[in-house]
């Protein structure tokens, strides 16, 4: 199946609902900054934050109401799994924008991931049970655990996407990635339903990086995600990889859904068991993520992000045609431990980490461009 026929499935409600989402988000954005601003929903600058000003942190909150809106339009008869979405949605939104004014404790965080995962798995009945691909022999279900790995997937993917957001567009970008790869997904394995509603959750993420993106006539973000958008971006992004993989209606190899984001579940993993290491809370705060050692190469915000996004992109694309192709699937899984690995090596000692970098940009830093990190939200 080509990538013509797999568009040719989507109806011109789908890109209608899209183009909604797109505009909602888009005009909802601008609209909200004043308001933002008065009831000080602002991220300010100091320490790790290094942006210029106090930014509204409201890009959560308007794709929230966006993808409801749209739903509500195309798809008014709620079922119990599309209210259970919108349960755990809601709860990391508002848990998010309370953590971005009054700066919660981790286990607050933690907490609310636990509560939509559970939702997820009572509620909607999504569970990674099924990981046959994954260790290469044949098993009905992973038994008991599958409740603490479900939980551990959406928790590892949500704080991995929170952990990218670190410049302006980073996030989201990477985001706008696996959504999209997930969109391809489903259409491919003939799940139209799911298929339509991520493409317009990517419409709204979409105009949303129209204000949240550096672009000549933009030179720094007007808004930023929040902790409520980035923990959202990352439960559609669980919620999808979950439901693809688990649907033994519109089957999808498990195998697939780390590499949909890869570069960030890398650096996440990576800095986790570093800090765990140093005795050290893995969710403390610091400067040694690979978009800071980017910045402090010398690549430009708008240059990360390129090469985040587009090295997520490249590695999504290319295991998803190793499945295609019947690559040995528990090979796909090795390989991406190898990575995780070799970026733990690289990343070892942050000075020279910094200076290969710096070398393969095939520059020095401008002393204009290092400290411009960007994006407000505490990288943690």
């Amino acid at each position: 199946m080509d990538l013509l026929e797999l568009v040719n499935q989507l109806t011109p409600a789908s890109w209608l609902r899209a183009a909604l989402a797109f505009a909602i988000v888009a005009a909802l954005v601008p609209l909200g900054l004043p308001l933002a601003r008065r009831w000080n929903w602002v991220d300010r600058p100091g320490g790790r934050k290094q942006h210029d000003g106090a930014v509204p942190v409201i890009g959560g909150i308007a794709i929230l109401l966006a993808s409801m809106v749209t739903f509500l339009v195309f798809e008014p008869q709620f079922n119990l799994r599309v209210f259970t979405f919108f349960l755990g949605a809601t709860l990391l939104v508002a848990v998010g924008q309370l953590d971005d004014l009054h700066d919660l404790r981790a286990r607050c965080r933690i907490g609310a991931q636990v509560l939509a995962a559970l939702s997820m798995i009572f509620l909607a009945g999504w569970q990674a049970t099924n990981l046959q691909d994954v260790f290469g022999f044949a098993a009905s279900n992973i038994g008991l655990l599958a409740v603490p790995f479900t939980v551990f997937i959406v928790v590892g993917v949500i704080n991995a996407l929170n952990m990218a957001d670190g410049v302006d567009g980073l996030a989201g970008s990477l985001a706008l990635v696996s959504m999209l790869l997930f969109t391809c997904f489903a259409l491919y394995a003939g799940d139209a339903v799911l298929a339509e509603r991520l493409l317009g959750l990517s419409a709204a993420l979409l105009g949303f990086l129209l204000w949240n993106h550096r672009f000549p006539w933009q030179p720094r973000a007007k808004v930023f995600l929040g902790n409520g958008g980035s923990m959202l971006l990352g439960f559609i992004i669980a919620w999808s990889s979950v439901r693809l993989t688990q649907n033994p209606t519109h089957p999808v190899s498990p195998v697939l859904g780390p590499w949909t984001l890869a570069l960030p579940l890398i650096d996440c993993v990576v800095l986790m068991v570093r800090r765990w290491r140093h005795g050290v809370s893995p969710f403390k705060a610091d400067r040694n993520h690979m978009h800071h050692l980017l910045l402090d190469a010398g690549y430009t915000p708008t240059m990360v992000v390129m090469v985040m996004a587009g090295g997520s992109l490249l590695l999504g694309l290319g295991a998803a045609v190793a499945v295609k192709l019947g690559v040995y699937r528990p090979l796909l899984v090795l390989v991406f431990l190898v990575l995780l690995m070799a970026w733990y090596v690289f990343s070892r000692k942050r000075e020279p980490a910094v200076a290969r970098l710096r070398w393969l940009r095939g520059g020095r830093p401008s002393p204009q461009e290092a400290p411009q990190a960007g994006e407000a939200t505490e990288t943690r």
